[in-house]
């Protein structure tokens, strides 16, 4: 068998000497230029942690949880050597924006550091002071005492094209200055709890120590920052993501001039629209974000916005899904006068939302579920109740049943016990849901097929249901 796959080898290694690197006749491209005109603005960084801060830290994931896994930033280790001393060494990658010594890096690579070290391409090692970081974009913004250093040139990401051919320096497991190639599989991803950036996706490999280096496109600028790596084992599987440049520049433009990124907010809750749910409100296609609550005295509410609007356009830009909504309104600066166009009742209205400041610590209170009395089932599989004067109260409710058991096509939407059913949309107009009796009433009236929509209540989140009738 080993002789085998060595033959094989040969032959293929003598294969590949007559085969010419082109693909349809186009030759591939050729990065050598690039990497010697830009590479020598990419630095390596290393940190020094002491043992408290060794454990890494996933904003939004506890450690036990599987999604901890899933999503793994890279946090460079070398697993390889035994820990005996109490400090623990980290390497990142950074690169030059300023000839001044300004260096833009990950905010997880210096994260808990006690002290971090820069090393250019001529082998200089300087220590470098943190200006800022912000955890919600994974960017930080560092400062050596330097000057007349070479620096990267900035791009556009919105020019960027998928399939796009794009180059990653950086030093993964500590190997300064290593070049990866792949091309753009993807724009705007939303990953889990980090809905404020529109990440790049691409095929690069990008391994740990990677973290913070830039992504080029072939004309050698900057594109992106490498943040995050979609990984079952740790190790590189083809998803890659970076935080577009523009976003990055932005953040630590606020970071160098008011010491913090302010973001805006308008108050509101948001679901995706699927075909059903458009169906359901009268759009002419599954596009927009939803509102399915909007908060009492917040931004939007004080605007005119109401629950089961669907925002399409947000101070002149499209919103096509509901991811789009999050970075739009967070990239706008807080007292920003933002001409908010909806579709309320399958009709386009216009309203002007005064951004507010998202804060970090906002939490809204959770409500705590409790038994339900039976009930008899309806045509959805939905058995429902009137809710109690203290239910009423620990729920905030204005109107709308409770769940006590989901079964047939209510099971199949996910609805479960302890849900609170608000109202019913139907003909595009929303109707508010307070006797038990005429909600049964109107689902008897439901054909077989036909598609309802439901406003759903769970703890403290609000959201639209679409469920076939008989199904």
């Amino acid at each position: 068998m080993r002789l085998w796959r060595g033959v094989r080898g040969f032959f293929a290694i003598a294969l590949c000497a007559f085969v010419p690197l082109s693909v349809h006749g186009a030759a591939l491209p050729d990065f050598t230029e690039l990497v010697a005109r830009q590479g020598a603005a990419v630095v390596n960084i290393s940190t020094t942690q002491s043992a408290a801060a060794r454990v890494p830290s996933f904003p939004g994931f506890d450690e036990n949880d599987p999604m901890f896994e899933f999503f793994r930033r890279f946090i460079p280790r070398h697993p390889e050597l035994p820990r005996t001393d109490p400090d623990n060494r980290s390497l990142g990658s950074g690169f030059v924006i300023s000839a001044d010594g300004y260096i833009l890096t990950n905010a997880h690579v210096i994260d808990g550091a006690e002290e971090i070290l820069v090393r250019l391409v001529d082998k200089r090692e300087l220590r470098a002071r943190v200006i800022g970081a912000d955890a919600r974009s994974d960017v930080a913004l560092i400062k050596i005492e330097a000057a007349g250093l070479p620096r990267v040139v900035l791009g556009d990401p919105e020019k960027l094209k998928v399939g796009e051919w794009v180059v990653a320096i950086g030093s993964p497991f500590g190997f300064d200055h290593s070049v990866t190639a792949g091309i753009v599989s993807a724009k705007g991803r939303s990953l889990p709890d980090e809905n404020f950036v529109p990440f790049i996706q691409t095929d690069v490999a990008i391994n740990p120590g990677n973290s913070g280096g830039p992504l080029f496109n072939l004309n050698g600028e900057v594109v992106g920052m490498n943040s995050q790596i979609y990984s079952q084992t740790g190790g590189f599987m083809g998803l890659s993501f970076a935080i577009p440049i523009d976003v990055a520049m932005d953040v630590q433009q606020q970071l160098r001039t008011v010491g913090r990124v302010q973001r805006g907010r308008i108050g509101v809750a948001i679901q995706e629209v699927t075909r059903s749910l458009a169906e359901s409100f009268g759009l002419p296609n599954p596009a927009g974000a939803l509102v399915s609550a909007v908060e009492a005295d917040g931004p939007a509410a004080q605007a005119g916005i109401a629950q089961g609007d669907v925002i399409v356009r947000f101070d002149g830009k499209a919103v096509d899904s509901s991811g789009d909504l999050p970075r739009i309104v967070s990239a706008s600066r807080p007292g920003t006068r933002a001409l908010t166009q909806v579709f309320r009742n399958g009709a386009p209205r216009e309203f002007t939302i005064t951004v507010g400041e998202w804060r970090d610590d906002e939490e809204a209170p959770r409500a705590q579920r409790r038994q339900r009395p039976q009930a008899t089932p309806n045509k959805l599989g939905l058995v429902l109740v009137v809710p109690s004067p203290a239910q009423r109260r620990e729920r905030n409710l204005e109107h709308g049943l409770i769940i006590e058991r989901a079964q047939g096509a209510a099971a199949r939407a996910e609805l479960k016990a302890g849900d609170a059913v608000l109202a019913v949309v139907a003909g595009g107009r929303q109707t508010a849901l307070k006797s038990v009796e005429e909600f049964n009433r109107w689902v008897g009236d439901v054909k077989e097929g036909q598609t309802v929509t439901l406003l759903v209540q769970r703890s403290e989140t609000t959201s639209y249901v679409a469920l076939r009738a008989g199904e």
